[in-house]
């Protein structure tokens, strides 16, 4: 049996990268998932039909986690697909690097409240039906362990999350909720490709890969395998913690 039979799942910003591989790997152990977009219908579309093709179910919502409105909508367009729900990752998010200077009060709050607000309002929203051993796993980042300079806004954000994360641990785990923090390191994403982080002539990627005990960067399943462990049962004793998921990163 897949661990993961029988239980519903939100994943938020999970029309590509992490996000998308998370997805796909709770769908593949047996969840049935709501894959949340805030733009990309197509790429949203793309991984519904890869779980739906592999035996699983899923269905695409759209939503801007950061309008409290949308937040709700997302949760509940989940009770009206599968009935109820049991996971929640907390994986939208935004980052724009830029030296002090740069930083502007619309930098700042375009990714605030993607990051920050939009993960408290969609799990405002989801506590309302998770039962006793549910679980809700917020994605930071290794960031805001390093820290790298030109990341004083993305860094604070996941800054956030790891707090919160352990607020919420001891906020809910009296309701049997189980809250933790899986904290990539550098990942081959759209998104980090894009943003010329990865890639055979990426500067940052090979000072990434020197720095890295197991000497490469992440893929995109790497996280996803360690949030479905966390998603399921077998992590029920695993609460308030902030794994990083970085290959010996620090």
């Amino acid at each position: 049996m897949s661990t993961l039979t029988g239980k519903v799942a939100v994943v938020t910003g999970a029309s590509k990268g992490i996000g998308a591989a998370i997805a796909k790997s709770l769908g593949a152990a047996g969840a049935s998932v709501v894959v949340n977009y805030a733009s990309s219908k197509a790429g949203a579309d793309t991984v519904v039909d890869a779980i739906t093709k592999a035996g699983g179910k899923a269905v695409a919502v759209k939503g801007d986690v950061s309008k409290a409105a949308d937040a709700q909508a997302i949760i509940d367009a989940a009770i009206k697909a599968y009935g109820k729900l049991d996971i929640l990752v907390n994986n939208s998010g935004v980052y724009e690097f830029g030296p002090l200077e740069a930083v502007t009060p619309e930098h700042f709050h375009k990714q605030f409240d993607v990051n920050v607000l939009g993960l408290l309002l969609v799990t405002q929203a989801a506590v309302k039906h998770l039962p006793k051993g549910g679980s809700i796993i917020n994605i930071g980042s290794l960031v805001s362990r390093i820290t790298p300079p030109g990341s004083s806004v993305y860094s604070a954000t996941k800054g956030a999350v790891d707090v919160i994360t352990g607020v919420l641990s001891l906020e809910l785990g009296s309701k049997g909720i189980r809250v933790n923090a899986l904290n990539p390191g550098l990942t081959v994403t759209e998104g980090t490709a894009t943003a010329g982080f990865v890639g055979p002539e990426a500067d940052f990627e090979k000072d990434v890969v020197s720095k890295t005990p197991l000497g490469r960067i992440g893929q995109a399943h790497d996280i996803a395998t360690a949030a479905v462990f966390l998603a399921s049962d077998d992590a029920g004793w695993i609460n308030g913690q902030l794994i990083n998921a970085a290959g010996g990163a620090r």
